[in-house]
């Protein structure tokens, strides 16, 4: 064989008598890099490779180690085995299934005659640190299909069996530490000592391939990374991220509920309508600052609707349907289809366009049950959705002006950090590749005009349209898709939209289908962990609590509620014989902006003290210029209030 020649992300070469695997490449280099290696990246592809891959002449390699982000791919892919394997060394009669890597950890499914106990996880985190310094060496191995379906079977992994018969090649990998081993692709550490640190965390239900008519399994959720330091890092991010889970602040707030008449249907108490209102407001004046115009559409359509949309072709399985007078109707599940008959309704020229219209229509989708969670996964729900009709040399304008509305409303709520995507034509989609190539070159021409970073999300596009997916990266650093920019040729197609232009012909319209907030269940879920429940002024169901020390200022505490409720502010008296300091205490529990404290000094003086929820306190306020300050921090919609330093 002629020299093999391996390239280097400076360019370097290095030069083999035949194909070496990315670990010689390694080794190659030093000694030290070999020890720390767990996988490369090949010609710039961003999948992660085993290190046992076996490269070409000509390929360049980025040798992946601890040091790098990514390894923690390698290393929780490994240590799921190592779980695996942990469970069944106590526990042989237990059939393993699956265990993938997911974001901050990985899981691994089991079939188990007995039921885990929470003591059976610690039992099995102690199994994989004894395992964890073993330190024995992961070894890749093929066997032919069939000699792999043998094996497995001997053995009674039924569902290993089944996942086999499922893949295509003539050949399966097998990974083997120690007397253990599991089907795999990898990719997999050298050995085992380089998994530093393991978390077993929880327990859940889960199906076979997330299918109920399939068996019920037992899920244990890990987490690993490349030092106890990371992992303590990250066991107190979830412990804070368990004191904001919206959940517990929706039932501590009183926000929300949900009763089993209606899975995935949300029930906005009078304080959580608030929210939800205000943030509707919110967006309604931005729809007047930038020339949207509102409008309703019907909740239920004829299927012959999604299917001129290709929702039914396309996206049936996430909708729901019902039968009227012997036809077939479905729950809208996107406002989309009905804002095309709408624009149907009469003839448009060239001068009526852009045509922006917004819809607070309550949609509905299909979520299994074991997806759903609170009001981030959600079977019902209102978007601040809105589509624009516009022509062609409109479009890149709509963009950016969709940029600028959208980074305004992001910079009021104090959503200072996210990133953008563009998701690219999926699998399943409508439409032709030249028209996916035109409305592709749209977003990614807008987005290098407004100088704007993206990172490409290759076949998670909508089946209409590639489109922007911004991710907002909450206090905890965790990613969330709230907004995001469509652009659609085919749905102006698919249902002959057209205008009128200047050379009084025909012309086709693009449609962008675009959102803020995203569904508005999802945001007030999301923000609320964000924020830790401390709503801002403008959001706060309760604005100002007023507290008496004793009954002598009642008199005084009902002047001033009605004086602050006249300004349209929302106030409560909390007139109730309890200590002051326990009222205060549960005022700060409910996250009250200002907490106006009255004793017989402000009784004498007509004064006010005012306690704000971080602890601060001002004393010798007047109450109408504190009325007033508090109204204008409310109608500009402040993030902080006016009395913080």
């Amino acid at each position: 064989m002629s020299a093999v020649k391996i390239y280097l992300p400076d360019n370097s070469v290095k030069t083999f008598d035949h194909e070496p695997s990315i670990l010689e490449v390694a080794e190659s280099i030093g000694p030290r890099l070999a020890k720390d290696t767990l996988g490369g990246k090949i010609n710039g592809n961003n999948e992660i490779k085993d290190l046992r891959t076996t490269l070409k002449d000509g390929d360049q390699v980025r040798i992946i180690t601890s040091k790098d982000e990514e390894s923690l791919e390698v290393i929780r892919h490994s240590a799921a085995h190592v779980m695996a394997q942990a469970v069944q060394e106590i526990w042989p009669d237990v059939k393993v299934t699956i265990g993938p890597v997911i974001e901050n950890g990985f899981y691994y499914d089991f079939d188990s005659p007995r039921n885990f106990s929470p003591e059976d996880l610690e039992k099995i985190e102690k199994k994989m640190e004894e395992i964890l310094k073993r330190a024995e060496p992961v070894v890749r191995s093929t066997l032919p299909k069939a000699e792999a379906i043998k094996t497995f079977s001997e053995m009674g992994e039924r569902f290993k069996v089944e996942l086999i018969e499922g893949i295509p090649d003539e050949e399966v990998g097998i990974y083997t530490q120690g007397k253990w081993f599991d089907l795999c692709r990898g990719p997999h550490v050298q050995n085992i000592g380089q998994i530093k640190a393991v978390k077993v965390l929880s327990l859940a239900g889960a199906y076979w391939r997330g299918d109920e008519k399939n068996p019920q399994l037992q899920r244990i959720y890990a987490t690993a990374f490349n030092d106890k330091k990371e992992l303590k890092a990250h066991l107190e991010r979830l412990e804070e991220a368990k004191k904001r889970d919206h959940r517990k602040l929706g039932k501590d707030l009183g926000l929300f509920h949900f009763h089993q008449f209606s899975p995935g249907g949300p029930f906005f108490t009078p304080k959580g309508t608030i929210i939800y209102n205000e943030l509707q407001s919110f967006m309604r004046d931005k729809y007047k600052e930038y020339s949207y115009s509102e409008i309703i559409t019907p909740q239920v359509f004829d299927v012959d609707l999604f299917h001129q949309s290709g929702h039914y072709e396309n996206y049936r399985e996430n909708m729901y349907f019902t039968e009227i007078d012997e036809r077939q109707f479905s729950f809208k599940p996107m406002n989309c289809p009905s804002h095309c008959l709408l624009y149907q309704s009469d003839k448009k020229s060239y001068r009526d366009l852009p045509w922006r219209v917004a819809d607070f229509g309550r949609l509905h989708r299909y979520e299994r049950s074991g997806a759903m969670h609170g009001l981030t996964r959600v079977r019902t729900f209102c978007q601040d959705d809105a589509h624009i009709f516009c022509r062609l040399d409109q479009l890149q304008d709509e963009i950016a002006t969709f940029m600028k509305l959208l980074s305004e409303v992001y910079q009021t709520l104090g959503l200072d950090e996210y990133v953008i995507y563009l998701s690219t034509r999926p699998e399943k989609r409508m439409g032709s590749d030249e028209v996916w190539d035109q409305a592709e070159g749209a977003l990614k021409e807008a987005l290098k005009s407004l100088n704007l970073n993206y990172v490409i999300n290759e076949g998670d596009g909508a089946f209409y349209g590639p489109k922007l997916d911004v991710m907002f990266v909450d206090a905890l650093k965790r990613p969330w898709q709230l907004g995001t920019l469509q652009v659609d040729y085919n749905l102006p197609q698919a249902f002959d939209l057209s205008y009128v232009g200047e050379d009084n012909k025909d012309h086709r319209p693009v449609m962008l289908h675009r959102a803020v907030l995203g569904s508005l269940e999802r945001f007030i879920g999301v923000y609320l962990e964000h924020v830790a429940g401390h709503l801002p002024t403008w959001l706060s169901p309760t604005q100002i609590r007023i507290l008496t020390l004793t009954d002598r200022q009642l008199e005084y505490a009902q002047e001033l509620k009605s004086q602050f409720a006249s300004l349209g502010l929302r106030v409560h008296l909390d007139d109730r014989s309890e200590k002051l300091g326990y009222k205060i205490r549960e005022a700060q529990l409910q996250k009250v902006p200002y907490m106006v404290i009255l004793g017989d000094k402000e009784l004498e003086n007509k004064s006010i003290s005012v306690r704000l929820r971080t602890g601060a306190n001002k004393e010798g306020l007047q109450p109408a210029s504190f009325g007033q300050s508090v109204l204008e921090e409310i109608k500009s919609r402040k993030l902080k209030s006016h009395l913080e330093g």
